[in-house]
């Protein structure tokens, strides 16, 4: 027998499928925020996650090597986008990418975004999602410390405010240069620090000075509200919780292709031959101490007598008794 209910509309619903729907499980529904803030508003009824703010990807379940990926795909995507190009594969966007195919498919799963079968990816969608994702949808402002050459080249980089980076202050404790201009600002003293974070709202933090006043200057970003930090000075910051520091080190990169070089080239770490002629001063020294050290470990080789009496010591051992002056 076929049973119907009748809602108010009019509409009928068969009995047995809305037997099925019943076994579907319920959907949940949690709120989470699709938009990074470097600085959540507060609410009088709630007290705000400082961090959940911050961290939209991660509250969306997104691994940190997806996210580290994603500006690759979004560079790759951009060029395509200037060049007109509607869609793209997945093995076309993984090349100019530099990753494989599977790895960049299972990253846009984590987007939601699993394309066409047969027509690939939507280029603009995607130019937008990963941009929305990334938060680069909204402006961020950005202090650089450090006006030297690095701090220089940052600042007349023409990358940053193409992808939502503007420099809202250049900073440096030197009088020499403060009052001088780069980029068309003018270098502030860092006791304006505390200021400009506040009146610029800003989160981001670029590290160029020299390794040992690094810490002192992250301490300073990070007591005047500063939550993320990029440093380029060649040391380790430490930083409480909830703030994230990215480092970029240049020589580091120099010296992981320095590795491959010598392995193109057939070279053993050992093989030195006269090389080391040319290696700096304290990779000289600490090669020196290791070739001392495993001489002392082997044991010296036998020396003739005449070379004993040279080298200032006696057929038994002792040493002469002329001391060289």
């Amino acid at each position: 027998m076929r049973i119907t209910v009748r809602g108010q509309n009019g509409h009928h619903l068969c009995a047995h499928v809305h037997k099925r729907i019943a076994w579907l499980p319920k959907p949940s529904f949690t709120h989470r925020s699709t938009v990074a803030i470097g600085r959540p508003t507060q609410s009088s009824s709630q007290t705000p996650d400082a961090g959940a703010a911050r961290r939209p990807s991660r509250a969306r379940g997104i691994p940190e090597a997806t996210v580290a990926r994603l500006p690759l795909y979004l560079r790759a995507l951009t060029a395509l986008s200037e060049r007109s190009v509607p869609t793209v594969s997945s093995e076309e966007l993984a090349t100019a990418a530099g990753v494989n195919s599977a790895k960049l498919r299972k990253d846009f799963s984590y987007l939601g975004s699993y394309g066409t079968r047969g027509v690939g990816y939507d280029v603009e969608y995607l130019v937008y999602q990963i941009s929305r994702e990334l938060g680069l949808t909204q402006d961020w402002p950005v202090v650089i410390v450090g006006i030297g050459n690095l701090g220089h080249a940052l600042a007349n980089y023409g990358g940053f405010a193409s992808r939502g980076f503007r420099v809202a202050a250049l900073l440096d404790a030197d009088p020499a240069v403060v009052g001088s201009t780069a980029a068309g600002l003018p270098v502030r003293h860092m006791d304006e620090l505390e200021a400009i974070v506040a009146g610029q709202q800003v989160s981001i933090g670029v590290i160029t000075t020299p390794p040992g006043a690094a810490q002192q200057v992250c301490d300073r970003l990070v007591e005047a509200g500063v939550t993320s930090i990029l440093n380029f000075a060649p040391t380790v910051l430490t930083v409480p919780d909830g703030v994230d520091v990215r480092k970029v080190d240049l020589s580091i990169e120099l010296q992981i292709l320095a590795f491959h070089e010598q392995r193109k080239a057939g070279e053993e770490p050992g093989q030195d031959g006269g090389m080391l002629d040319r290696a700096p001063g304290p990779v000289r020294a600490a090669a020196a101490k290791l070739r001392r050290a495993a001489g002392g470990a082997k044991g010296e080789p036998a020396k003739t007598e005449a070379a004993k009496t040279r080298s200032g010591k006696g057929t038994d051992g002792d040493r002469s008794a002329v001391m060289p002056a």
